[in-house]
């Protein structure tokens, strides 16, 4: 709860310094900048009413996505019959606790905001003629595309995304309650068969949930890697979570069978998927700094210089943050065996990918009207939030799952 007063309060600081135009004037070039790209299909909200909307948006999608790699971790471990991460299954489990409420909260910031997010939900866009005559906010690649990004097949998929994977998440959970309950390996092995199921769905759903909600944002631009951008970007968040509540929770003097062992299987998982998202990162911006085509470089002209320059630093901030200080963090063996490494790094990574998701959708939506306070607080609310529904379902069951069939594997696994 002290977090959300605390967000409700920064918050309420930006609410202020846009209202009242505190640094305004180092606004004011990029400002004019912002207003010569956007002017030809601006519509509706105030700056003030668009940040909120946007920063809804973008902090939702980051927690979304974090916790439904909770089921995605648990599912890779029952397909792959994994017994040391059976300590920290429950953890696994609680994350996913903000699936349907963050699935709620995502229909309606989309029925609400989707003008200020989305530039091709834009009324008469698609349309080349009005009452006959040529209709001067047509634009022909978005028309183009017509047939993928329109309302109700974009509805449609988005609620067929949230609908598998509250599903699956909920599923699993129940069949390892009822493990717990009965005891015997028939639980498990259901929660093999719908795992396998669901990381089939997920493998699909997961990268054009990322067309969907943060390509189609810069409806222009396209990249054929954004899928695993994202899901990198998720994947290697979710994992710092679950290490960083497996930290809290052994020093809090629970989860006693968890080991430097289990900590460094974790640590080797946040090092190996840091540089996998490089990588990704990497290959998508030097095909794209290679082949120089107009409708690609865009994405990154507005990151790196556009808009007076308002993303360069923290373009060149993400990469030290998601790449640099995890990769020298956790670059030796005992340092993902010490919890006080392990932790820092899990927080970095942590804000490092909120950041990254900020670097995906401001440029597009924003221009240069960005900022970090209201953005800030509004994160700040929904990890409380987060908070409060993850430590529930944390506290609802066993945080050992005390009949899975690898429990003593995993109480004395070795690495």
């Amino acid at each position: 709860m002290t977090i959300i007063v605390a967000g409700v309060v920064v918050l309420v600081l930006g609410i202020l310094a846009q209202v009242l135009g505190w640094g305004a004037e180092h606004h004011e070039a990029a400002g004019h900048a912002a207003a010569a790209h956007g002017a030809a299909h601006e519509e509706g909200s105030s700056v003030l009413i668009k940040r909120i909307l946007v920063s809804l948006w973008h902090s939702n999608l980051f927690f979304l996505g974090v916790s439904t790699i909770g089921t995605v971790f648990m599912a890779i471990n029952y397909v792959a019959y994994a017994g040391w991460s059976v300590m920290v299954k429950r953890i696994s489990e609680a994350l996913s606790a903000w699936v349907i409420p963050g699935g709620v909260i995502m229909l309606l910031v989309f029925f609400i905001g989707r003008h200020d997010i989305f530039h091709w939900t834009h009324d008469g866009i698609m349309d080349k003629l009005v009452n006959g005559k040529p209709n001067p906010h047509y634009d022909e690649i978005i028309a183009g595309k017509s047939g993928f990004l329109n309302l109700p097949f974009y509805v449609i998929r988005m609620v067929s995304y949230l609908v598998i994977w509250g599903a699956f998440s909920w599923k699993l959970r129940q069949l390892s309650l009822q493990e717990d309950l009965n005891g015997g390996t028939y639980w498990f092995h259901k929660s093999i068969t719908a795992s396998a199921l669901f990381l089939v769905l997920y493998a699909v759903t997961s990268s054009m949930a990322a067309w969907d909600w943060v390509m189609s944002v810069d409806t222009h631009w396209f990249s054929t890697m954004f899928g695993w951008y994202v899901f990198a970007s998720w994947w290697v968040s979710g994992i710092a979570a679950i290490a960083l509540t497996a930290i809290f929770l052994k020093q809090a003097g629970y989860l006693k069978g968890l080991s430097s062992n289990h900590l460094h299987d974790l640590g080797k998982l946040m090092f190996g998927f840091s540089i996998f998202w490089t990588y990704v990162w990497f290959a998508q911006f030097m095909l794209i700094w290679y082949a120089n085509l107009p409708e690609e470089a865009v994405y990154y002209n507005q990151r790196l210089g556009g808009f007076e320059g308002r993303y360069t630093g923290l373009f060149y901030f993400n990469i030290a943050i998601n790449f640099v200080f995890p990769f020298l963090g956790l670059m030796t063996r005992d340092a993902k065996r010490q919890m006080i490494i392990m932790k820092i790094v899990a927080i970095a990574i942590l804000c490092g990918h909120w950041s990254d998701f900020y670097l995906m959708l401001m440029p597009a939506t924003l221009r240069g009207e960005n900022g970090f306070l209201i953005e800030i607080g509004i994160a700040a609310i929904f990890l409380g939030a987060f908070l409060i529904l993850f430590t529930r379902r944390l506290a609802s069951a066993s945080l050992v799952p005390v009949n899975h069939p690898f429990l003593d594997e995993s109480i004395h696994h070795t690495t």
